[in-house]
């Protein structure tokens, strides 16, 4: 699986490359794939949703999309969402931060198609903690990139 990952990490930066220009910020709150323009916030949102879920003790890997303020353990989604709230000061379902993190996903299991990504891969049987972690490495790492090749904002 970690070998997969890796590829669609590489595969992932390249599209994001070429196809950054193109993408559509545009579109409803609702729209699954919306794509709102990046900023260093979202880059420390999911710095801070890396800190959030640091060991496996942490991880909860049965989400509800349901994120208590006092949870002792979080889900990939309630990770980013609390990270959200810490750094951007309100929570932003369809922020950029979570959406790229959905696009990771999409890349790295694509051959599932689950109705609600974040919840859903962190809750598939086949997903590790080291899955999870992997994918918040890879979202960090393609904010980064689109970042520095962008210009920060």
């Amino acid at each position: 699986m970690r070998k997969r990952i890796t590829t669609y990490f590489g595969c992932c930066l390249f599209i994001a490359v070429i196809f950054q220009s193109s993408a559509n910020p545009q579109g409803s709150v609702d729209d699954s794939n919306v794509r709102p323009p990046i900023t260093k916030v979202d880059l420390q949102i999911v710095k801070r949703s890396r800190e959030i879920l640091d060991s496996p003790t942490k991880w909860n890997r049965k989400d509800n999309r349901e994120c208590p303020a006092d949870a002792k353990t979080f889900s990939l989604y309630c990770a980013l969402q609390m990270a959200t709230v810490e750094v951007g000061g309100k929570a932003e379902h369809r922020g950029a931060a979570l959406q790229e993190a959905r696009f990771i996903i999409d890349e790295i299991a694509m051959d599932r198609k689950y109705e609600h990504r974040l919840m859903n891969y962190n809750n598939d049987p086949t997903t590790t903690f080291g899955d999870i972690q992997e994918v918040l490495r890879i979202t960090e790492s393609l904010i980064a990139l689109r970042l520095k090749t962008n210009g920060s904002k």
